[in-house]
């Protein structure tokens, strides 16, 4: 029988196999970036913020395997260090983000009536203001730095998670076991935290994994503007930035290098995010 029997659409199958080796891939690049940030001070063979200008822009070599940027600063030991800012504040914001939202949701779901509908509408208020607007408006009044923009992201993204949470609890408490807990005597928070987030969570750790890539765009395009963290700290998106002047030279390595991390790593973590969803929703069929 024809793959096209089995699938009910032409290609569907050649599609799927495709795709098949990709999940691993961009499993293995997402572990490989994240072991990078944690052993990055062990890794970097030089200083990020050593400068040299009398090698400035110097193309790669034994010593630099992929050159130095216009300040004279190796670009692999700056691109190591960078990754832990370029990872720690899209963790920061998921991390917010996941936990307030899935209160906002578990709240709004289980009590229902005006305190649903406020909470519904306070989202839906949150909508209406672009992430990256509320970043720069927030940065523009505490200044340069990381945390600001931590939290304007995690803002921004809480009403994507309170939304997924309040559909997915409203679904969870038709099922007969918060049913038979009620009658048991068990609270509505023993039910919640011990029963109705452990079952929703498959599906916020995959939603939040796919967050996960997204805020570190959001973050990244901030550097880039200026608006993240400081000039010396070394961060993907202020590499990029501070790659321009390479690139005009005709090094673009130091730009280009951050630029290619960012992308593969963005696709590495929604490619992940989105295979544990989908196997989520297949068990639950």
């Amino acid at each position: 029988m024809s793959v096209t029997a089995l699938t009910g659409r032409p290609g569907l199958g050649r599609l799927k196999a495709v795709r098949a080796p990709l999940y691993p891939i961009c499993l293995a690049l997402a572990v490989l970036v994240v072991a990078a940030a944690v052993l990055a001070p062990w890794l970097a063979p030089y200083d990020p913020n050593g400068v040299d200008l009398g090698n400035a822009l110097a193309g790669p070599s034994a010593g630099h395997p992929f050159g130095v940027d216009a300040a004279g600063r190796d670009t692999l030991s700056r691109l190591l260090l960078g990754a832990r800012t370029s990872l720690l504040g899209p963790l920061g914001v998921v991390a917010f983000s996941t936990v307030a939202g899935v209160a906002v949701g578990v709240v709004a779901a289980w009590r229902g009536g005006w305190l649903d509908s406020v909470l519904s509408r306070s989202t839906e208020l949150v909508f209406a203001f672009p992430g990256m607007l509320l970043a720069i408006l927030i940065v523009s009044v505490q200044g340069e730095g990381l945390l600001a923009p931590v939290i304007a992201l995690a803002i921004a993204y809480l009403p994507y998670v309170g939304r997924l949470t309040r559909s997915l609890v409203l679904a969870e408490r038709t099922r007969p076991y918060v049913a038979a807990h009620q009658v048991q005597g068990h609270s509505a928070l023993q039910i919640c935290l011990r029963h109705v987030v452990p079952n929703i969570a498959p599906v916020v750790l995959a939603q939040s994994t796919i967050n996960f890539g997204y805020a570190l765009m959001d973050l990244a395009g901030l550097s880039f503007l200026g608006l993240g963290v400081p000039a010396l700290t070394p961060d993907w998106g202020r590499a990029v930035f501070d790659g321009q002047t390479a690139i005009q030279h005709g090094y673009p390595l130091s730009a280009v290098l951050p630029c290619a991390l960012i992308v593969l790593t963005v696709v590495a973590f929604n490619v992940v995010g989105e295979r544990w969803a989908d196997r989520v929703a297949r068990r639950e069929r």
